[in-house]
């Protein structure tokens, strides 16, 4: 084999390994250790673990990391977190973790081992890369918790979501449904988190349609409150408006405002339009509206504003 020759394997086979080379992948090819070595050396390859490289100019990111270990040891298995990524499910944590047999002694680098049994109906391909199918990965993320961290990525998995993918321009489908992952909860080889999982379950609203919707939700119900998510309500116009959370008996609606709240002109205009058509509504008496920020850094202050508008409203009805 020529070094030309060389250089163009090396180069496809860590194409379709997303970077990522085993020395004995290359050895096999053809390949002599010592120029190896010196390739490997001279066009900057980075070495991530015995016998594992990564390509020039490739930074050694989660991905990078899901192939080198599980090409480093075949048995291992993408997981929780990473596999809900590869999923293209919303996470509100991302980690390198892989699932491998009870007893094996295998270590993850840069990254987090769970050793679990699984089937092999539990398995599946996603670029590549073996990985808990979408059922088996809700239900491990329920039985390991917290709460909601688990919760915000099983209501991604059952809704529509925007892909995070730039190749996919549209919303995706539903990934999976929740008696699927009740299935997979209940198919655990032991009890460990099943309890704990049953009672998350309880409270997903598969109308969530963001990550911090669900967060915000989660404080209202841990504060005793229960709204309607997602209604239907006819604006004065006759258009359909379904408002983030209601309170139907006060008439209160709450609004969660995303990252991306007035991000341009058209958003702009869209919000303005939206928030008159919701105060158009017959039902609807006032509208309080609480940002991303406001959910994760400030929850207590929003629940007091719910609470103190919810006893007003109460109030004005009891007095009229």
């Amino acid at each position: 084999m020529t070094g030309a020759e060389d250089t163009v394997s090396l180069s496809r086979l860590a194409g379709a390994q997303g970077g990522v080379v085993l020395t004995a992948q290359a050895l096999s090819g053809g390949w002599k250790r010592g120029r190896l070595n010196r390739r490997f050396s001279n066009e900057g390859w980075t070495q991530v673990r015995p016998g594992v490289w990564v390509g020039p100019g490739r930074v050694v990111g989660p991905m990078v990391l899901l192939w080198a270990n599980q090409l480093a040891h075949p048995r291992l298995v993408v997981s929780h977190t990473a596999a809900a990524v590869l999923h293209d499910i919303e996470t509100r944590t991302q980690g390198v973790e892989f699932t491998g047999p009870p007893g094996a002694r295998t270590e993850v680098h840069g990254g987090m081992l769970h050793r679990l049994r699984l089937g092999a109906d539990e398995i599946t391909v996603v670029g590549g890369l073996r990985v808990t199918t979408v059922a088996r990965t809700m239900a491990d993320l329920l039985r390991a918790g917290p709460r909601d961290n688990a919760l915000v990525a099983v209501e991604s998995a059952v809704s529509r979501r925007p892909s995070r993918y730039e190749d996919v321009k549209r919303r995706r489908e539903p990934l999976t449904t929740l008696g699927e992952i009740v299935g997979a909860v209940e198919r655990g080889s032991t009890m460990h988190g099943r309890k704990a999982a049953r009672e998350w379950l309880a409270l997903v609203d598969p109308k969530a349609g963001s990550p911090v919707e669900t967060i915000a939700r989660l404080r209202m119900c841990d504060a005793g409150l229960y709204p309607e998510s997602q209604v239907l309500l006819t604006t004065s116009t006759g258009r359909r408006a379904y408002p983030d959370f209601f309170f139907r008996a006060q008439g209160l609606v709450v609004e969660i405002e995303g990252y991306r709240w007035h991000g341009s002109r058209a958003q702009h205009q869209r919000d303005t339009v939206r928030f008159n058509g919701l105060m158009s509504c017959a039902e609807v008496r006032r509208i309080l509206r609480f940002t991303a920020s406001d959910v994760h850094r400030c929850p207590g202050a929003m629940i007091r504003d719910i609470r103190g508008a919810l006893a007003q409203l109460s109030g004005v009805e009891t007095a009229s």
